[in-house]
């Protein structure tokens, strides 16, 4: 297993977008993170972000983006996607294995959908077809402590609707210390992010998708809530759907097999 480790920026047209890189495999694999990118860029952070992916360094090459720099606020998530092509084409990457996970399976979505050359197989975790009240609720409430510059509460409310019950009980005296933790200068950027969720609706447009998906969701999701997975499925033809019982939004961190599963569906012929 040979591993390189990039740190990039790439132009996009007007602005440009911070990546990381690692691996060294002949298959091109895109990662999209969720609203954390709103609080902290994956610029410089290649190592530290490259541990869960350590099986894919043989086959595939994977970028990892954070949105574009300078993020203003009213830019939709279609918008996103369309950063998201423009940093695919210029790179020279596509098409690519796509895994977006949260608001950055929504991001996903758009990609698939506006620039399907530029996707050759997709994962949709943790994420939604569209708004719904349980992705209401948490969005008004975490822009609420971001306008407030309430980091404290931020945090520990995003580990409240993320993590399971079995995994909250183990750490919560840890909690009150994730105030302490990525608190940035200014919450610009994440307001601007999560605003954009608030506007974001594909149910209409999905079956546009005509690429192998994967849909990985958790049986008790409190952000995106609990049918947002099965409606993904009921509306990509063909699409693959597998759920971990007893786990929620952060299944990606806690189910130990997660990129494993992502790892042989990618690399599936």
């Amino acid at each position: 297993m040979v591993g390189k480790y990039i740190n990039g920026c790439v132009d996009i047209g007007g602005a440009d977008m911070n990546y990381v890189s690692f691996g060294s495999g002949k298959k091109n694999a895109v990662v999209l993170p969720g609203l954390s990118d709103g609080l902290l860029n994956v610029k410089g952070k290649a190592r530290m972000l490259s541990g869960p992916y350590k099986k894919f360094f043989d086959d595939f090459t994977v970028y990892m983006f954070s949105r574009r720099n300078g993020l203003p606020m009213g830019h939709t998530i279609k918008d996103m996607a369309a950063d998201q092509a423009k940093a695919i084409k210029n790179l020279g990457i596509g098409p690519a294995y796509v895994l977006g996970v949260s608001q950055g399976g929504m991001i996903a979505q758009y990609l698939t959908i506006d620039y399907p050359e530029l996707v050759e197989r997709l994962v949709l975790a943790v994420t939604a077809p569209g708004l719904n009240d349980t992705i209401r609720s948490c969005i008004d409430k975490w822009i609420e402590f971001a306008e407030k510059g309430d980091h404290k509460s931020l945090m520990i409310d995003t580990a409240e609707k993320s993590y399971s019950p079995e995994k909250l009980k183990k750490f919560r005296k840890f909690l009150p210390m994730l105030g302490m933790i990525g608190k940035p200068d200014s919450y610009d950027r994440f307001l601007a992010n999560a605003n954009a969720i608030l506007g974001f609706d594909m149910r209409s447009e999905l079956d546009k998708i005509a690429c192998p998906t994967l849909i990985i969701g958790g049986d008790i999701d409190a952000t995106v809530g609990t049918e947002a997975a099965g409606e993904l499925h009921s509306l990509i033809a063909g699409s693959e759907l597998y759920l971990y019982n007893g786990l929620g939004h952060a299944a990606y961190e806690e189910a130990p097999d997660f990129y494993d599963r992502v790892f042989g569906f990618l690399g599936e012929n």
